[in-house]
């Protein structure tokens, strides 16, 4: 499986973004995504998971106002909607998945956040004040 993301950038405050996650290799319509984040200093945190299959959504505490996860299975691509960006949400931004689709319909229940096993190579979101 190959994970590729994009839509990374520098951005004003308040703005919104959308991230990419380019799937491969598998069956898009069986896998499940997560996305992640990993601010300077910090952590990486898990932000939302989607699995395709099922259609389950779900969001980190934090994510629940400002985030927004979608699949589109003709492009084989989940994205990550980010509204209203404040400077906290500077970070390198990651799409995450489990080993193959097989694992798809348990990863955002059972894995997520806490692991994956394949992973985007990351994409930079800065977010100026």
């Amino acid at each position: 499986v190959q994970l590729v993301e994009s839509g990374g950038g520098l951005v004003q405050a308040g703005e919104s973004l959308r991230l990419s996650c380019s799937v491969s290799g598998d069956t898009f319509e069986d896998y499940a995504i997560g996305w992640f984040r990993q601010a300077p200093g910090k952590g990486r945190e898990g932000i939302s998971c989607i699995s395709n299959s099922d259609g389950d959504i779900r969001y980190a505490d934090f994510a629940k106002d400002r985030f927004t996860v979608s699949s589109d299975s003709a492009s084989s691509t989940t994205y990550l909607e980010i509204h209203n960006l404040k400077p906290e949400d500077t970070a390198v931004y990651y799409c995450g998945g489990p080993r193959s689709s097989y694992s798809g319909p348990y990863y955002c229940q059972m894995f997520w956040p806490h692991e994956a096993d394949h992973w985007g190579q990351g994409t930079q979101v800065t977010v100026s004040s």
